[in-house]
């Protein structure tokens, strides 16, 4: 059976944002919005740490060496 492809940050962070328009509508049912909350954090914590690995990767990019610049070139984790 194939593995199934983890969304990318921006198809998380799209989810996230229809969740919380949807929960700030006000027509959404109680149990509907505690499935929306639940759902909301997941997709918080990887959108933060997509985030975080960014960043974590910009820094390693490019960094100072001896007063000049020093250009590394730029592999991500678990593409």
């Amino acid at each position: 059976m194939p593995k199934k492809k983890e969304p990318s940050f921006e198809e998380n962070l799209e989810r996230l944002e229809n969740i919380v328009a949807q929960m700030e509508s006000g027509e959404a049912s109680l149990m509907e919005l505690m499935k929306n909350y639940s759902e909301g954090v997941e997709l918080s914590k990887k959108c933060m740490g997509a985030l975080a690995l960014a960043e974590k990767t910009m820094d390693l990019l490019v960094r100072e060496e001896e007063g000049r610049i020093k250009e590394t070139k730029l592999e991500i984790e678990g593409e």
